[in-house]
């Protein structure tokens, strides 16, 4: 029988992924059991193993699906049978996460442990507000306190007395005790006009923070509807979000933006949007199939240097083609003296990648303004290879023969739905979707089939396609297009959405 395993108490900070530590990251990483509570962002959790064990623990003040004696018992049964268990919690497992009460049941049990820090949601929330907890002249100190006392307490462990005199007070978990809180410490001397803001889901894309002071908050909170959860943090400090505001001042900030690329490529523009401050939704709407083995392919790869060009119109046929020279026991020395042609920037990168310098990329990245730069730079009889996915348009094969070149399309890979992209799709539309991008016409049609050919649900979202042969395919569909990227590319639509929602947001002010 095996010994046991260990457990890790890792904290995953307050919301925003990137900002779990490093060691925490790799013991997700490295896992064979993850329990997690709701406040962990799921993006995070596709870090884990693809055969690790995932639990959802997810309490919440109203729904309560483990409880913690179940959560204990969950950690030691997984740890008793020799397993690595990540308990993933967030914020910092020490602060108000009940990290001591599972360390303390570990112990009980024998089973060996570590504790990972993480940023707590007192710091991370409100730095993400603008809101420094200490400043060097009005802030010299700080306390945190919870806002929801364990009931089964014999005597109240908030002195409110002594913190009516601390600098900056942080309440987590506050929410519904807010009206008690305000009249607790102005009974206890606090100036009426003290600064006080409420920050919601802190450091996320949603996130949402009420201003105000100690005479008018509790009116301010109830105007706006917020909700739990939220840090309530009171001090001078609070009044400094007004010029230290950085986080939801994004252009995107708060846009719940569907990404529809293949599964491999969302996380370029996924992180270009959270940079940006919006929410990235990733459903692929397709994916890569390569063709089998043999045919055209094979025999053009025996041939390379009898070419004088070839041709890449995608990343993907990038992705594929060394695939295949990697499986023939080939690399990108078998290229030779080929000149190589690249759509547009990322699949020139795509190709820096396997170590092979791009001869050509066109000003425009169509295949039109390929076509009238490959005219330049061809001989009549020059052998071109092609190498893209089934279906491409015949104006590129048909423009570089009239060129007078000679011309060998293979297909390397087919675009095929994404696997569950049905089901997906409802679910993300029910959620709630503000922008669509689509990066291919592939991605609008499979995405319009995944609806049963609901376009109104796509329609009442803003939607922005990479170029015009991607929005021409939308509008045939009956998609309206928002939005148009001048440059073809997907920062070129992140680009063109942050121009779209600059505008937007000028004819706000102006209708005022």
């Amino acid at each position: 029988m095996s010994g046991p395993g260990k457990v890790y108490l890792v904290g995953a900070g307050p919301g925003d992924p990137g900002l779990i530590t490093v060691k925490g990251l790799r013991l997700l990483q490295e896992a064979d059991v993850v329990i997690y509570d709701r406040l962990v962002d799921t993006r995070l959790l596709e870090n884990a193993r693809a055969n690790a064990e995932m639990i959802n623990v997810g309490k919440g003040r109203d729904n309560h699906s483990y409880t913690q004696e179940e959560i204990n018992a969950l950690l030691v049964e997984h740890g008793s049978a020799g397993k690595m268990v990540t308990r993933l919690k967030g914020g910092d497992p020490f602060v108000f996460g009940r990290g001591g009460e599972e360390a303390l049941e570990l112990v009980e049990a024998g089973i060996p442990f570590e504790v990972v820090p993480g940023i707590t949601s007192a710091i991370g929330a409100l730095t993400y507000a603008g809101i420094p907890i200490t400043h060097r002249k009005v802030a010299a100190s700080f306390a945190v306190v919870t806002g929801s006392e364990d009931p089964s307490r014999p005597n109240s462990g908030v002195d409110w007395p002594a913190l009516a005199h601390i600098d900056t007070l942080v309440v987590l978990m506050g929410m519904e005790a807010l009206p008690n809180v305000v009249e607790a410490v102005l009974a206890e001397g606090k100036p009426s006009d003290t600064p006080v803001a409420l920050v919601r889901w802190g450091t996320r894309p949603d996130q949402e923070t009420v201003s105000g002071d100690l005479t008018n908050i509790v009116a301010r909170v109830k105007a706006a509807g917020l909700q739990a959860p939220v840090v309530t943090v009171i001090g001078p400090v609070a009044a400094l979000r007004e010029k230290l505001q950085w986080f939801d001042t994004g252009p995107l900030f708060g846009q719940r933006v569907l990404v529809t690329r293949t599964r491999q490529q969302a996380s370029v523009l996924s992180s270009m949007l959270t940079e940006r401050g919006a929410m990235p939704i990733e459903l692929p709407t397709i994916a890569i199939e390569p063709m089998e083995s043999g045919g055209a392919m094979d025999k053009a790869l025996d041939g390379l240097t009898d070419y004088r060009w070839t041709v890449f119109t995608s990343a993907n046929s990038v992705a594929v083609f060394f695939e295949r020279l990697a499986a023939r026991g080939l690399d990108a020395r078998a290229l030779g003296a080929v000149q190589v042609c690249a759509i547009g920037p990322g699949t020139s990168k795509a190709l820096g990648e396997h170590g092979i310098k791009t001869d050509f990329i066109p000003g425009k990245f169509v295949a039109e303004s390929l076509i009238d730069g490959m005219r330049e730079r061809l001989q009549s009889g020059d052998r071109v290879l092609l190498p893209r996915a089934e279906g491409g348009r015949a104006l590129l094969v048909d423009g570089l023969k009239e060129a007078g070149a000679v011309v060998d399309e293979v297909h390397l890979y087919r675009s095929v739905p994404a696997e569950d992209i049905a089901v997906n799709a409802r679910g993300v539309f029910e959620a709630g979707v503000d922008t669509i991008t689509f990066a291919s016409s592939s991605t609008v049609k499979n995405l319009v089939d995944a609806l049963d050919g609901d376009v109104e649900a796509i329609n009442r979202c803003v939607v922005a396609c990479i170029g015009p042969v991607t929005a021409e395919t939308a509008r045939g569909l009956g998609v309206k297009v928002d939005v148009e990227a001048t440059e073809h590319t997907v920062p070129g639509i992140v680009e063109a959405l942050e121009v779209f929602y600059a505008r937007e947001k000028l004819g706000a002010v102006s209708s005022r």
